[in-house]
């Protein structure tokens, strides 16, 4: 019977009710688990699973528990993870990344320690990790604890790695890698080291993964073992032989400004650490450019002297088509459930506080 091992004690179908210790009311991230799990040993072949709603509207898609498995199995055997290894659960099984840290245990036969999200799931932990999956968000609160605390291998997704989290990383043992996946693929299919002496700026696929360009410079991805058909995806990338590629932006966020393509991502990669609030570049429609570069920042209305500063800082480290022609604030952005930033609604909102002021 297929059975997981949870903080040392081992689940079945049959016993799973025993996730809920007797008289202990339950809480979220412990229900989250029981649910997947009924779901799990269900006589379904499917689980249901949502994407993320950065890049599109949120939606519900079935993901064949087969995938699951052969994604598992390509994850366990890239960070060789076996029945002696111990991993971390420390995101919430509502959404892909910890069920598949369920699955990966499952068919690991490893013990998986179940701990509540938390900005910093290392802090309180007494026992050496192999294996653990956190986001970028974590990372940042949790990079004083984890040059102290023994963990082998994390894997960081839900969101960019970005300058400030590769500088934070040098000085951290554990070898640290950046996912790139999505929900359809039930997990990651490209692994970046971020870190240490195998450093890269390029993702390396995983076994049973191939990809080739578009005609648009975008990613397709086919990986039979997880979907049946190709996927093809909006993201810009450079190809690096037949198994690696950079990352560049997405086509859907390309902005061509008087003939010159400008991706806002690698524009707002050189930002980092220039502004101290959120933020992030779009474009607007323009009679001479077709689309001008502008940059949408999270806060009050700066004054105009630090508008000023911030105009000679950024003509340091950006080309003269980089360079926002107009910059827009906006006291809150809107965000996605998973807490992205809604680049279009944002943006709207800061083009509207320009007529209520």
């Amino acid at each position: 019977m297929e059975s997981i091992l949870l903080n040392g004690i081992r689940y079945d179908s049959e016993n799973l009710d025993k996730i809920f210790c007797s008289g202990e009311f339950p809480d979220s991230f412990r229900e989250a688990i029981y649910e997947f799990l009924q779901n799990w040993y269900d006589d379904t072949d499917f689980i249901l699973a949502n994407t993320s709603g950065s890049t599109g509207t949120p939606k519900s898609i079935h993901l064949s528990k087969q995938s699951m498995v052969n994604s598992a199995r390509m994850t366990n055997r890239y960070f060789g993870l076996t029945p002696e290894s111990v991993g971390l659960l420390c995101l919430p099984a509502t959404y892909i990344a910890g069920k598949m840290m369920l699955v990966r245990a499952m068919e690991g036969k490893f013990n998986l320690l179940a701990v509540e999200p938390s900005a910093n799931p290392f802090k309180t932990l007494h026992t050496a990790i192999d294996f653990a999956a956190i986001t970028p968000y974590q990372l940042f609160h949790s990079a004083e604890s984890l040059q102290q605390f023994p963990v082998r291998k994390i894997i960081v997704g839900g969101g960019p790695v970005t300058t400030k989290l590769e500088k934070l990383a040098e000085n951290i043992p554990a070898e640290l890698y950046e996912t790139y996946g999505m929900t359809e693929t039930c997990s990651h299919i490209a692994l970046r080291r971020f870190n240490g002496e195998e450093k890269s700026d390029y993702f390396t696929i995983l076994d049973g993964v191939a990809i080739r360009l578009d005609e648009r410079g975008c990613l397709a991805i086919r990986a039979p073992h997880l979907l049946p058909d190709e996927i093809q995806t909006n993201d810009i990338v450079e190809l690096k032989g037949d198994t690696s590629f950079r990352w560049l932006g997405r086509a859907d966020s390309t902005i061509n400004s008087g003939g010159i393509k400008i991706h806002p991502e690698l524009v707002e990669r050189k930002l980092e650490g220039i502004i101290p609030t959120p933020f992030f570049i779009a474009s607007l429609s323009d009679e001479v450019l077709e689309n001008k570069v502008v940059l949408v920042i999270e806060s009050e209305a700066y004054s105009t002297e630090q508008e000023e500063d911030l105009k000679a800082r950024l003509e340091n480290v950006l080309s003269k088509y980089e360079m926002p022609k107009q910059l827009f604030y906006v006291p809150n952005f809107s965000y996605s459930e998973s807490n992205k930033v809604l680049r279009k609604e944002s943006l709207e909102k800061a083009i509207n506080q320009i007529f209520t002021d």
